[in-house]
């Protein structure tokens, strides 16, 4: 359970202050100043126990979309004593064709402006467009042209939130950046306990790195979306929300009068309202967009699809295809523009390739290793085996056969909750 304490600073012990927890007679908090889980160092303590003495102030870019988590994260750091200051993104043109959606809509900057006018702390919009297309945009519109199914979030994380925007905060002076992601990081260890302070380049010799791990709300956990950091991004990179449920958050942010506390959520992709993403394709690259054989198993053909990159692995309806059993996609052949379908079985694997991989320990594993691995966003991890490559690359087996594991999705690698690392699904192996 989470707990707010009070920190008595005057009571240092090589650099750890000894916490008191006052609760009243039902378990409430009856007198407390900060949320300790907040700050970078702090793990969930019981009373009497020592923790690093490292809540210092800080100078904090908070990148704010206007919805309740980066807003309530804001809040938190803000009522912890750190200098805050909000920041939007603008990553898309109103005049480009496709209307910008929930998230990146001029009422979503319009509702952090108003959080930050309520902190009384200030806010800007950084215009990242030119980045968003060449990184997001148009990796989003290749990878399909090539045969993938890209996870746009994904690029964005890697090139715009966490190196752009952080390039632009330590630029600017700012010591860290912080997000609403539904992830934890816990850091530098040594045999000693925890290490006051923190490296600006990851951990210190003979330290443990700094690590990644699943958020506590398994429901919202975000930790695939953010995988690809690495010691350098941990070092400067704060989670406020990550050690709480999201019906605390939204309580927390009613209970300090946010402007976003009711705001919903978006399902969207942030440059693809409703979510259809082949208007974009049919927009951007008209030309791949080439008609094709849809072909079985034995390379008979029995359709006509109306360009690959229309089409995912695992899909079933919208083939145009006639009654009898189901068939879904199988594979892209890019080579013949072919799509190749089959019965359920056909989508299950035991074996996947994966490229441009990474580890969140910044080493790269010297031979074969035991986790779990998640294909999707959203899916549970399953167990494999896997044998690092040289060039990035890795192979995974899988202790049971998944369906539908999809090329340019991401698989991330996981010791229970902690996550170790990973990389882009090239293609799936074996059956």
């Amino acid at each position: 359970m989470s707990k707010w304490i009070k920190i008595d600073p005057v009571t240092r012990i090589e650099g750890h202050a000894k916490i008191t927890i006052y609760l009243d007679d039902e378990g409430k908090v009856a007198d407390s100043l900060f949320h300790v889980e907040q700050f970078r160092g702090f793990e969930k303590f019981s009373e009497g126990q020592l923790i690093p003495y490292n809540a210092r102030m800080a100078t904090i870019m908070v990148a704010m979309s206007g919805g309740v988590d980066s807003s309530l994260s804001a809040a938190l750091l803000y009522e912890q004593g750190h200098r805050v200051v909000g920041v939007t993104m603008h990553l898309w043109d109103d005049d480009e064709g496709l209307a910008e959606s929930l998230c990146c809509a001029q009422e979503m900057a319009e509702s952090a402006r108003r959080v930050c006018a309520q902190l009384g702390v200030p806010y800007y919009v950084f215009n990242y467009q030119r980045e968003f297309r060449r990184h997001v945009i148009e990796h989003f519109v290749q990878a399909y042209a090539q045969g993938y199914t890209p996870n746009p979030c994904l690029e964005c994380n890697r090139e715009i939130k966490f190196r752009a925007l952080l390039e632009r905060a330590q630029a600017l002076g700012f010591e860290y950046v912080a997000t609403g992601h539904y992830a934890r990081i816990r850091p530098p260890m040594t045999d000693s306990g925890p290490q006051p302070g923190r490296a600006a380049d990851g951990a210190a010799s003979g330290q443990r790195p700094y690590e990644l791990w699943r958020a506590e709300d398994r429901e919202k956990d975000q930790s695939y979306m953010v995988h690809m950091l690495g010691q350098p991004d941990l070092a400067r990179v704060c989670f406020p929300v990550g050690d709480l449920a999201k019906a605390q958050v939204r309580a927390m942010a009613a209970a300090r009068g946010l402007a976003s506390a009711d705001r919903p959520e978006s399902q969207d992709i942030c440059f693809v309202p409703g979510g259809d993403y082949r208007n974009l394709l049919r927009e951007e690259v008209p030309e791949r967009l080439v008609p094709g054989p849809i072909v079985d198993l034995a390379g008979r053909e029995i359709g006509r699809h109306q360009g690959l990159p229309l089409y995912t692995v695992g899909q079933r309806r919208g083939l145009g295809l006639g009654g009898g059993r189901p068939l879904f996609v199988v594979d892209l052949d890019v080579g013949r523009n072919a799509l190749v379908v089959g019965p359920p079985e056909a989508i299950l694997r035991d074996r996947l390739a994966v490229d441009q991989a990474s580890f969140v320990d910044g080493q790269w594993p010297a031979g074969p290793f035991a986790c779990a691995v998640q294909v999707r966003a959203h899916a549970a991890a399953a167990p494999a085996e896997v044998t690092p490559l040289p060039g990035g690359r890795l192979d995974v087996r899988l202790r049971e056969p998944l369906k539908a594991i999809t090329p340019g999705q991401a698989a991330v690698l996981y010791d229970g909750d902690r996550v170790l690392g990973g990389g882009r699904i090239v293609r799936p192996i074996g059956g």
